[in-house]
C-alpha cells in the first residue's frame, strides 16, 4: 500500500507563493502517477494538475496554468505542488493522489489526508 503525506500548507497573502511536498513511501514512488486535487468549502473536490511516472508530461487546470508548477524529482520520492500568484479562490484543503495507470484518472487510487491553503486579501 502507496502512502501519501502532504505538507507545505499555510496562510499566505494574495500574491505570495508556497510550495506543497508530498511524500510517497510503502511502494516504488515511480510506479505511480502523481497529482494535486483541492476542495474548498462547499464545493466539489477540483482537478488541479497531474504528472506523468517519468515525469515528462504534465497537464493543469486552467484556473492554474501559469501560476502553478508540478515536479517530481523521483530520487526524492515526493511530488511538489508550487503556488504563485496565489488568489482568495486558491484557498482549499489541497490533496495529493496516485494511481498506478499511466495518467492519473479523475478518481485516483490513493490519496493524502490534505493540507489547508488560505489566501488571505
Amino acid at each position: 500500500q502507496v502512502q501519501l503525506v502532504e505538507s507545505g500548507g499555510g496562510l499566505v497573502q494574495v500574491g505570495g507563493s508556497l510550495r506543497l511536498s508530498c511524500a510517497v513511501s510503502g511502494r516504488t514512488f515511480s510506479n505511480y502517477a502523481m497529482g494535486w486535487f483541492r476542495q474548498a468549502p462547499g464545493k466539489e473536490r477540483e482537478f488541479v494538475a497531474r504528472i506523468s511516472r517519468s515525469g515528462g508530461s504534465t497537464s493543469y487546470a486552467d484556473f492554474v496554468k501559469g501560476r502553478f508548477t508540478i515536479s517530481r524529482p523521483n530520487a526524492a520520492n515526493t511530488v511538489y505542488l508550487q503556488m504563485n500568484s496565489l488568489k482568495p479562490e486558491d484557498t482549499a484543503v489541497y490533496y495529493c493522489a496516485a494511481d498506478l495507470k499511466v495518467i492519473l484518472p479523475t478518481e485516483p487510487g490513493y490519496w493524502g489526508q490534505g493540507t489547508q491553503v488560505t489566501v488571505s486579501s
